[in-house]
């Protein structure tokens, strides 16, 4: 083995250099075997050294030129020989030194070209060892930085690795959470089925409840994938709390609820005043009659509608306002994410245009969106038997306000001066939808108003600037204006509402 291995390196050696190099080397080398050969007589034959030319070029020329140095080896071995050639014995001696000098080159290019090869794979192994070995650094410093809990477990649920996030969010010391089970604090992530042969590797994700180390229960958002190594199943994981976000979006229910409950008792409250001014007028008139003086019926009948009226005329006042600073494009592009494949789906074709640089205004993020939904709803209702169907969804700044426009083309509104106001006699609808937009847009200093168009209808909602004195001081002083007083309902005569619009 040892010799082998001297001999290969030995051969190596005489095969450095550039090709030309090696080329003079071997032209060398066959001039003088040719002289040495011509010179000395006698019956040694020397054409057996043309082997040592035939090595190097080997190891620099392709096949076929190859095949003509052997040629060129071959007629000098014959020329210099001291056998007498005639064609029954010439012709196959000349055809096997032929195919010694050609398999000794075609042998030394196939070793070149191996090694070469070899030398090639090596170095795309120690590449692909470098950029592996860099990646598993990288991946390592972002499992640890990560504010994710991130860990590994086997097929018995043991786990294997995990960052510090994992031990924060479970309570636990640095370092303390390898080799026990994860049964303890996400029980859920036992029931994932391990990889086998018939039951192949998966990713996917889940919400279940976790236990922290001082038995803190949590919800989780988990995504986990499941693989296969020599050394049996495994289970990756990355866990986030949730709690907090579950909390705050009960919260913000809660408040929208909340809200909503004030404006529609502060609507039910201003119809039942309604009613109730039409009664005293009636009860006032029978009462300078006479007629029911002494009736106990008639004067407890009063007596209710006071009743009725001081409890109708409580003032129900918005509580904290949630307005804040708001990137407003940000919101129309969370906007048009939400409803543009919805709305192409059912045929109408929209239209967006923002106008760049607008500045923040003041809003609550979760009403205002709310208020674009209702309209994008109302509108898409109102062209549901258009045959032309076209919605455009402008912003831009006016007056100092900024304007955020949702025109269509559906059927319009046949009485525009009704528009705003719920409970209507005749209507398809309570109509409380465009009654609750408003006040909330009226809650942070916003309002919505309607303007008529050509074909269809144009709803504006208008908010202020984050900038404006009307805001910052309307949020500074705390002004909470009832919903009453701001959208005043006073008795009317039964009026068809807006199709389509509630």
């Amino acid at each position: 083995m040892n010799k082998d291995k001297r001999d290969t390196s030995m051969l190596f050696f005489l095969l450095r250099g550039s090709p030309r190099a090696v080329l003079l080397r071997a032209g060398l080398m066959i001039a003088l075997i040719a002289f040495v050969d011509w010179r000395v007589e006698g019956n040694i034959p020397l054409g057996f050294l043309y082997l040592f030319p035939m090595l190097l070029v080997g190891s620099v020329l392709k096949r076929w030129q190859i095949a003509g140095v052997a040629a060129l080896c071959t007629f000098l071995t014959e020329m210099f020989d001291s056998f007498e050639w005639f064609p029954a014995a010439g012709v196959p001696r000349d055809i096997l030194i032929f195919a010694a000098f050609l398999g000794m080159g075609l042998f030394v290019y196939e070793l070149v070209r191996s090694r070469q090869a070899a030398l090639q794979h090596l170095q795309q192994i120690e590449s692909e060892v470098e950029a592996r070995r860099e990646a598993e650094e990288q991946l390592k410093v972002l499992v640890e930085s990560s504010p994710a809990a991130i860990f590994t477990t086997n097929s018995e649920g043991c786990v294997l690795l995990a960052n510090d996030a994992a031990h924060r969010m479970l309570a636990l010391e640095p370092g303390t959470l390898h080799g026990r089970s994860i049964r303890d604090y996400l029980p859920a992530l036992m029931n994932v089925p391990a990889p086998d042969n018939n039951r192949p590797s998966f990713r996917t994700a889940m919400q279940c409840r976790g236990r922290t180390e001082d038995g803190q229960a949590f919800l989780a958002d988990v995504w986990f994938s499941t693989y296969r190594t020599s050394a049996g199943s495994r289970l990756a994981a990355m866990v986030v709390d949730s709690s907090e976000d579950m909390r705050s979006r009960e919260e913000f229910n809660l408040h929208q609820l909340m809200a909503g409950s004030r404006i529609l008792v502060g609507a039910v409250s201003h119809e039942i005043r309604n009613v109730c001014g039409a009664i005293a007028v009636v009860h006032q008139n029978l009462a300078r009659s006479g007629a029911l003086a002494q009736n106990k019926d008639f004067e407890a009948l009063g007596t209710l509608i006071l009743a009725l009226e001081k409890i109708a005329a409580m003032e129900l006042r918005q509580t904290a306002n949630q307005a804040a600073g708001l990137d407003l494009p940000s919101l129309l592009e969370e906007l048009r994410i939400i409803v543009d494949p919805a709305l192409r789906e059912g045929g109408i074709e929209v239209h967006w245009s923002v106008e760049p640089g607008l500045p923040r205004v003041w809003a609550d993020r979760q009403s205002l969106m709310q208020v674009f939904l209702n309209l994008i709803k109302n509108s898409e209702r109102a062209m549901a038997n258009q045959a032309h169907r076209v919605m455009t969804v402008s912003a831009r700044v006016e007056k100092e306000r900024v304007a955020i426009a949702f025109r269509d083309t559906g059927g319009g509104v046949r009485n525009p001066e009704r528009l705003f106001r719920p409970f209507q006699h005749g209507a398809q609808a309570t109509g409380l939808g465009l009654y609750l937009s408003r006040a909330f847009m009226r809650t942070f200093r916003g309002d919505l108003r309607y303007e008529p168009e050509p074909e269809g209808s144009s709803f504006i909602v208008e908010l202020s600037p984050l900038l404006s004195g009307a805001a910052k001081e309307g949020h500074e002083s705390g002004d909470q204006d009832s919903i009453s007083g701001r959208s005043r309902l006073v008795p009317r005569e039964p009026q068809p509402a807006a199709p389509g619009r509630t």
